[in-house]
């Protein structure tokens, strides 16, 4: 143990001042066990097992071999840099559990400025106060269009191809953040887009699409869901930034290295598409 036999015999002496009680029975062949030592052996022996436990689960914490991550998403996990995200980490840290939130853009931040979810990822420039920020990637923005439209011939649309027509939007998130991201481009057309919303979720809000009850719009990553009836097509120049948002008081280990792993690969994101 590279600890001194008299300094072994001190602290056994100290430790029997503090119990009022004697431990060992001290004989010239050595020592042997007082009633009141076989009494502690075992207790003491749990005590050591638990602390060696305790450490192991901190180790493992610290490691991020076990632990929970609690994730605000805003975009679609079809495909594109987030999904390879997460199966790059699940690949590494299978031992870590991770929760999926959707959720629009102010309820994902006052959820981490509360702690209750460790990392978002959301669109715009916005700086959300209280929040570490970083860019990660971008999409290009299509609009949802019934495949027997006449703009379903283009390979592209521009905005003036939309301005008279009728789109629809969930009620849930991101429905309301589409809706203001129309108005807002559209109004610099000069037109007051019609806009319905719809109590529904994204996958009837494509149904109601090839139905022809009006168009929509969405990100890059969710058009690898297909669905009959409609068809994607890219919108001239509008392209969408993702960024993580997270609380710099979260010691969560698992954060840590989500965050660092997510860098990494916008890293090499950028220089694959550079060269």
């Amino acid at each position: 143990m590279g600890v001194q036999e008299s300094t072994i015999s001190r602290r056994v002496r100290d430790l029997e001042d503090g119990l009022g009680a004697a431990v060992f029975h001290r004989h010239s062949g050595g020592v042997v066990l007082t009633v009141s030592g076989q009494r502690l052996l075992e207790p003491a022996r749990n005590l050591l097992r638990y602390m060696n436990q305790t450490a192991d689960i901190v180790d493992a914490i610290g490691r991020v071999r076990d632990g929970h991550l609690r994730i605000g998403i805003y975009s679609s996990l079809a495909s594109g840099f987030l999904v390879g995200l997460l199966q790059h980490f699940s690949n590494l840290h299978g031992g870590v559990d991770l929760e999926i939130a959707d959720g629009n853009p102010a309820e994902h931040a006052a959820a981490i400025r509360q702690l209750r979810l460790d990392v978002a990822f959301l669109t715009g420039a916005v700086e959300w106060p209280q929040c570490d920020k970083a860019y990660l990637w971008s999409e290009r923005v299509y609009a949802v269009l019934p495949e027997s439209h006449v703009l379903a011939e283009k390979e592209e649309v521009r905005w003036p191809d939309l301005c008279d027509e009728k789109f629809i939007v969930s009620d849930a998130a991101p429905g309301q953040e589409i809706h203001d991201y129309l108005v807002q481009r559209l109004a610099d057309l000069g037109r007051h887009p019609k806009i319905q919303a719809q109590f529904v979720g994204r996958d009837n809000l494509l149904t109601l699409v090839a139905l022809g009850r009006g168009l929509t719009v969405t990100s890059e990553a969710t058009t690898a869901a297909r669905m009959p009836g409609i068809c994607y097509r890219p919108i001239a120049g509008e392209i969408l930034p993702f960024s993580a948002v997270w609380s710099p008081r979260n010691d969560n280990p698992a954060l840590r290295r989500f965050i660092s792993m997510a860098k990494t690969l916008s890293r090499q994101m950028a220089q694959k598409i550079a060269s």
